[in-house]
């Protein structure tokens, strides 16, 4: 039988412009065109949550999803880069691009060092130092006098971007968010696809088959992680601007739960499952909050039906069906 008749041709298709298939490409164009209609229709601050946290899931899907590498510590690097951000605005006055990507910088760096130190194990007991490493940062920012401690830093000033577009406007602000988060999906994207994100996935399946064919495989998960981490920080100082504000529930351990969450939801190892994560999660938090205490009860029960009809995502189970790369 010819590929061409197979089920599987559409979503084995050869990868075309910027690497994506035609399945991608479609859903890729999509994504666009809600990210411009939707601001028209809905709460720009609403979206404006969905696209942080999808880009914060996007940067954790690449180490859970593609390396296999389970982190209960994002939380940190996320919290970090919202206050080094939020702090370089407030005080030093600088502009809004800089600060976040200082934050996403910030980000790097930490899990430059903590990846140094956590990369060398695998399974739960990489998990586990990620946490130990993680609540370290907590307790340093709890401590620490320029994060304000419980209190954080608060009334932080958007300022402009790139020194000449103002960004008091909510509307202003939402086109900088949504350029933020598609050149965070476009650069996650390239890493899988690229012979790099080829090498991840063999780690990923037989770590020490990859190590006998030569790779040093050591170094691929600690610059995976390092981008993982970069991308969590901007997403940390992207929300600290959108809503003027860093405190400690950007480092705590229920930050780096949700987006475990989310990245479940939506569907491991998916280019957009973490994207329909982003979705469900963050408008179960909004439209949920009318229920008082009951919403984590809620939430709890919402999860448990994804998890038992969905077992590999929701983005994950659709291209299961139909048999696409998505």
């Amino acid at each position: 039988m010819s590929a061409s008749a197979t089920p599987v041709a559409l979503g084995a298709a050869r990868p075309g412009l910027f690497g994506f298939t035609r399945a991608q490409a479609v859903g890729f164009l999509l994504m666009l065109a809600a990210i411009v209609v939707l601001p028209h229709v809905l709460y720009p601050i609403f979206l404006m949550r969905i696209l942080t946290a999808a880009l914060f899931a996007c940067a954790f899907n690449l180490m859970i999803g593609y390396v296999g590498l389970l982190s209960f510590g994002h939380a940190a690097f996320y919290g970090m880069g919202a206050y080094v951000c939020a702090w370089t605005l407030k005080f030093w006055h600088l502009d809004a691009a800089a600060a976040i990507l200082l934050g996403g910088l910030t980000g790097g760096l930490l899990g430059l060092a903590l990846g140094y130190l956590a990369i060398r194990r695998s399974g739960i007991y990489f998990a586990m130092i990620t946490l130990a490493l993680a609540q370290m940062v907590y307790f340093f920012c709890l401590e620490a006098p320029f994060t304000g401690g419980e209190d954080g830093i608060q009334q932080v000033p958007r300022g402009t971007a790139f020194g000449i577009f103002p960004l008091h406007q909510d509307m202003a602000m939402y086109w900088l968010v949504a350029g933020i988060f598609i050149a965070g999906f476009l650069l996650i994207h390239r890493v899988i696809h690229s012979p790099f994100g080829q090498v991840l996935k063999a780690i990923r399946e037989n770590e020490p088959r990859a190590t006998s064919l030569g790779y040093r495989t050591m170094h691929y998960k600690l610059i995976a992680f390092v981008i993982s981490t970069f991308l969590s920080g901007i997403a940390g100082a992207t929300t600290s601007v959108v809503f003027g504000i860093a405190t400690l529930d950007g480092v705590t351990s229920a930050r780096s739960g949700d987006v475990v969450l989310t990245t479940l939801v939506g569907g491991l190892g998916t280019v957009f499952g973490p994207v329909v994560g982003a979705i469900v999660t963050t408008s179960m938090e909004n439209y949920l909050a009318q229920f008082g205490s009951w919403v984590t009860v809620t939430q709890g029960a919402v999860f448990v039906v994804c998890v038992l009809a969905f077992r590999r995502g929701i983005v994950g189970e659709i291209a299961a069906k139909l048999r696409l790369s998505l």
